[in-house]
């Protein structure tokens, strides 16, 4: 017996899914009577596949549903079958329509069963597109079971390994085209580890990044497969992170383009790994003369540097700091030059004001630093000392990030860097254009539904895009997407332009960290490049050389913007050295102000910004 009810007035919903039999006949039977006056029977029973709605099948009490006033022997078995003599089991009769007089409350939203229907992830036919793009649901991520998904990276054998953002790992092989998953098919991995926010499969390890309280805390872990069996069985603590960091704590991890390499990306609420060298110079400071407006006071009092990226080894012993100033970054990827790229967001308490920043598309170079400050102190895109987008998104929510790489797209596709927004369900395909020893943009809303809350993606093996929605424990759901147009897809081939300014750029970096009285030399020149990206790489290498061997330098450099770029190196680094205020006065005072161009301007005025707050004087001037 499925269930029973006696009360007539109430409709009666009930969940049958764990009598029906697989692969079997099934039969449905009821035995309905009345005690009294007119007698009808309703039933409704929907019938519903992992496709979700669009695989739904309806059966309802109709005239083709047979009845009779006695029964028979064996009625209710999946093999009756009247007897053709039998003045029994006759058509039903069919009464008024549901919802109508008498019985108005039977309404069809009421037969639904909408309280017993499982929770599944945003249709496809409510999803956009590009032409010659299909996105297919394989699977509904069961919410009270398996969380919400908002991590996946692909291991060595093909299979995805996902994580709850605040449960486990769970892993499994991915369907062919046109097919779906089960829970059956998920596997969840036996291991005290979950609430990952970054995964990564490489040297025969799983490496994730964890942002919880549990499972030993936030840090990077490192999990392997120790006898052999496919299990993986060991849990490693490579790096632990300091105990805060909510949603704008420690997120992706990332192999470098050197295929050795571990990269961990952490948003604002995590300080920098102790025991880490740094690429920036470790010279921090809020670096604003004005009053701090702090709004609604979110991390007040939590001052630079915050948001970073940093480099390790595959045993997590050694750190170097490549970047830092992001709000929080979520997730990064290199493009096929090697270069890095992250997706930072914004503040949107700060919408509508002079210090607001949309999320962003930034070029993580080396010895980087992008200018987040709370509140109102947050550097604007033109101080030299930062260094500034690519494009500008827009409001949004950064979350996942990948270049297209080994996708069966066409070729403008395979090149572009995709990004996710999470709160306003878009994904963007962001077409990056060399320019110097830097990139611009321009970008396209790529996918986008409402809702559909982006969390990570990746192109897998088979050619096609991996996209994971949830969060936040929402409604979860893993998508393909695939290219079944008419236009090629064979791999595309390695883009060019920028190889020489980038070459030059890595050439100066090469002395980020490095002391020697060569690199003053090698680097200066370039102080005065018109190209923004070669300027700051330079100025950051000679940051990290003795002002004593450069300082006479700056004050005696002809050129404007050499001068310039050297004064705020001046500033950031000479504190600690007497004279150095007096030496960046001296050197302003030759300069014209007049006769500077426009970015002349604002850097003649970031150096004396930065001389008043990192040395505290009263210094009365005019323009």
């Amino acid at each position: 017996r499925a269930f029973s009810g006696r009360d007539w007035n109430q409709i009666q919903i009930e969940d049958i899914t764990g009598l029906l039999r697989k692969g079997a006949k099934n039969v449905i039977s009821v035995r309905a009577a009345n005690e009294a006056g007119s007698a009808g029977f309703i039933a409704r029973l929907s019938l519903e596949t992992d496709l979700g709605p669009q695989g739904e099948r309806i059966l309802v009490t109709d005239a083709s549903w047979r009845v009779s006033p006695r029964a028979e022997t064996g009625w209710m078995s999946p093999n009756f079958t009247p007897k053709a003599t039998s003045d029994l089991w006759v058509k039903a009769t069919r009464l008024n329509p549901a919802g109508t007089a008498p019985r108005e409350q039977i309404t069809a939203k009421a037969l639904s069963g909408e309280s017993l229907r499982k929770p599944a992830a945003t249709q496809v036919e409510r999803i956009k597109l590009p032409e010659g793009f299909k996105a297919e649901l394989i699977y509904s991520v069961p919410k009270e079971t398996q969380g919400s998904w908002v991590a996946m990276t692909v291991d060595g054998k093909g299979r995805l390994i996902v994580s709850d953002q605040y449960g486990a790992l769970y892993r499994f092989k991915t369907p062919g085209p046109g097919k779906t998953l089960s829970s059956s098919d998920i596997e969840k991995i036996d291991v005290d580890l979950g609430g990952a926010q970054g995964l990564l499969w490489a040297h025969d390890s799983l490496y994730a990044v964890l942002n919880t309280k549990e499972h030993g805390g936030r840090g990077l872990y490192r999990v392997k497969d120790t006898n052999g069996d496919d299990q993986l069985d060991n849990v490693e603590l490579l790096k632990k992170f300091e105990e805060k960091g909510g949603e704008h704590g420690p997120h992706a991890v990332l192999l470098g383009p050197d295929n050795e390499s571990i990269y961990v990306v952490c948003g604002n609420q995590t300080a920098l790994p102790e025991g880490a060298t740094s690429l920036v110079p470790p010279v921090w400071g809020e670096d604003q003369m004005m009053p701090r407006i702090y709004g609604r006071g979110f991390m007040k009092g939590v001052k630079a540097p915050r948001g970073w990226i940093a480099k390790t080894d595959p045993d997590g012993k050694t750190w170097e700091v490549l970047t830092t100033g992001f709000r929080n970054q979520y997730d990064a990827a290199f493009n096929r030059h090697g270069e890095l790229f992250a997706y930072d967001a914004d503040m949107e308490w700060d919408l509508n004001t002079p210090w607001y920043r949309p999320t962003r598309v930034n070029h993580v170079i080396s010895g980087s630093e992008f200018g987040w400050r709370n509140g109102s102190a947050k550097f604007p895109e033109y101080y030299s000392d930062s260094f500034g987008a690519v494009v500008d998104i827009g409001p949004g929510s950064p979350t996942g990030v990948v270049f297209g790489y080994g996708a069966k797209f066409p070729a403008k596709y395979q090149e572009a860097l995709y990004i996710c927004d999470w709160s306003y369900g878009k994904m963007y395909a962001v077409h990056l254009k060399p320019d110097g020893a830097s990139y611009t943009a321009d970008f396209e809303e790529f996918m986008a539904a409402q809702p559909l809350p982006l969390t990570d993606l990746l192109i897998h093996p088979d050619g096609a895009m991996y996209v994971a929605i949830g969060g936040r424990r929402v409604q979860s759901g893993l998508y393909r997407v695939r290219y079944v147009g008419k236009e090629s897809t064979k791999p595309a081939p390695l883009a060019t332009g920028g190889e020489q300014a980038r070459e030059l750029r890595h050439q100066l970096e090469k002395w980020h960290g490095e002391l020697s009285p060569s690199a003053i030399l090698e680097v200066w020149p370039h102080l005065a490049s018109n190209d923004r990206s070669i300027r700051y790489a330079a100025r950051v290498a000679l940051e990290h050389q003795p002002i004593d061997q450069w300082i006479g330098l700056a004050v005696s450099e002809p050129n404007p913007q050499a001068k310039l770029a050297a004064i705020i190196a001046a500033a950031r680094v000479g504190t600690d050295r007497p004279g150095t205020e007096n030496d960046i006065l001296s050197a302003l005072s030759t300069l014209d102000y007049n006769r500077l161009n426009k970015q002349q301007k604002l850097d003649y005025l970031r150096a004396f910004g930065l001389t008043i707050s990192r040395f505290g004087g009263d210094y009365p001037f005019s323009f």
